[in-house]
């Protein structure tokens, strides 16, 4: 934490998706610390997932089965394009709301695993505080598959704050 004039001051980055709990935590944010971002820009953050290059089989004989697909370059990079296209969107409508609030922000989208590129995100950045909206997937669903969250708890190299649903 920088001290400007006896005030703390974080360099704070909030991760935003396509998701309701990822704008809950940006209004978390810009509601509960707007003075700590006072001096320093609000990092944004989007990922791009990589492509998921996948088809489905199925058969008259028996189930259907998920089998990968030998992409082309071509596919690969069309659907990365997209995915960059809809982070960028997502990020100008994060923008857009905390312009609304008088709050500067600096954007920054990474192609790769989510979890791993907030957190390396958080490292090049130099983030004090890393804020993540936490989807209630249930503790089974959440043992089973991970989550984003969880990783980030684990791995970040910063404090991170997970803004949950109200029950």
């Amino acid at each position: 934490m920088n001290k400007e004039n006896g005030r703390a001051n974080m360099k704070v980055m909030v991760v935003i998706d396509e998701s309701e709990c990822s704008y809950r935590a940006l209004m978390w944010v810009l509601d509960n610390l707007k003075e700590s971002i006072k001096n320093l820009p609000l990092v944004i953050f989007a990922a791009q997932p990589p492509p998921k290059c996948n088809y489905v089989v199925s058969s008259a004989f028996g189930p259907a089965c998920i089998c990968p697909l030998s992409a082309t370059m071509d596919l690969f990079n069309s659907v990365q394009q997209q995915n960059k296209k809809v982070a960028l969107g997502i990020l100008e409508k994060a923008k857009r709301i905390c312009a609304s609030k008088g709050v500067t922000v600096e954007a920054i989208t990474e192609a790769g695993y989510p979890k791993e590129v907030i957190c390396d995100a958080v490292q090049k950045c130099g983030v004090s505080l890393l804020v993540i909206g936490d989807e209630a997937n249930g503790n089974i669903k959440r043992a089973l598959l991970g989550s984003v969250s969880s990783y980030c708890v684990q791995n970040a190299k910063c404090q991170v704050l997970l803004v949950r649903n109200k029950a």
